[in-house]
């Protein structure tokens, strides 16, 4: 087991903890060390104080094409919201590029989108193609593909660089799953999430093949438990809220105390 320490990244609008990442823009070298490699998942808290850019992210055919790199199909969990806090979540009908590009022309674009309150507790899916802008108020775990792409579409005349033409030839038009409470276990084809509540104790036996053992590990058999809030002990080792550690295959987990944890892991579909 690991416990890992964030890289933070200041933002003009808030800022961003990796606090799980082998990615070279912000990399935890004793992370890679542990896991061996490049780990296919990136974990994130963000702090919005003020509104992101209106955005989409690639697929990962389209960021291959564009960028020679895995896409973004990302995920959020609210830990904390402001009374009314919102975000952009999907587009509010099916509009053809020619009608994005003027809208953005236009400075109208926000009468193209989705707007959904959150409050702490929601989770909302992201896959990649989808729209999307974090409000400001929120404070959010983020769980992604291990990718830094990010094609603004509109950043509400701050100034900064927008990737429009690229941007929109990512949009998909698909539907977005409403936005509600976490459900206990989540899925999608790049990682899986499960809520574990520990009142006084937990164990579990992680599955795959100990990093020790002659065929060992690959980077995404490692698992991630992030502390949602509560205290305790895991493995022995002090854990409080928003701390996060990494967990070898094969490596059995021991909890106590009173802890609500986030169980994040790869799946098996798109391992690379």
């Amino acid at each position: 087991m690991m416990k890992l320490n964030a890289i933070k990244s200041d933002k003009i609008w808030g800022y961003e903890l990796w606090i799980a990442s082998t990615h070279p823009n912000g990399c935890q070298k004793d992370f890679e060390k542990f896991v061996g490699g490049d780990y296919p998942l990136l974990v994130k808290v963000i702090q919005a104080n003020d509104t992101l850019s209106v955005q989409v992210h690639p697929d990962d055919a389209t960021a291959q094409l564009y960028e020679g790199c895995r896409g973004k199909t990302e995920c959020w969990y609210v830990l904390s919201a402001d009374k009314d806090a919102q975000l952009v979540h999907g587009m509010n009908g099916i509009y053809s590029a020619s009608e994005i590009r003027k809208a953005i022309e236009t400075n109208s674009l926000s009468d193209f989108l989705h707007y959904v309150k959150v409050e702490a507790g929601d989770f909302i899916y992201i896959p990649a193609g989808t729209v999307h802008a974090i409000g400001g108020g929120l404070r959010l775990l983020e769980v992604q593909q291990s990718s830094d792409i990010t094609y603004r579409l509109f950043d509400w005349g701050r100034g900064r660089e927008c990737h429009i033409e690229k941007g929109i030839a990512s949009i998909k038009n698909g539907g977005v799953r409403s936005v509600a409470k976490f459900p206990g276990v989540f899925s999608c084809p790049y990682f899986l999430m499960e809520e574990v509540t520990v009142e006084s104790s937990y164990s579990d036996v992680l599955p795959g093949i100990k990093s020790g053992a002659p065929s060992g590990g690959i980077p995404s058999d490692y698992t991630l438990f992030f502390v949602l809030d509560g205290e305790g002990l895991l493995n022995g080792e002090k854990a409080a809220k928003e701390d996060i550690f990494a967990f070898a295959p094969g490596e059995e987990v021991k909890a106590t105390g009173s802890l609500h944890m986030m169980k994040i892991r790869p799946a098996t579909e798109k391992r690379r």
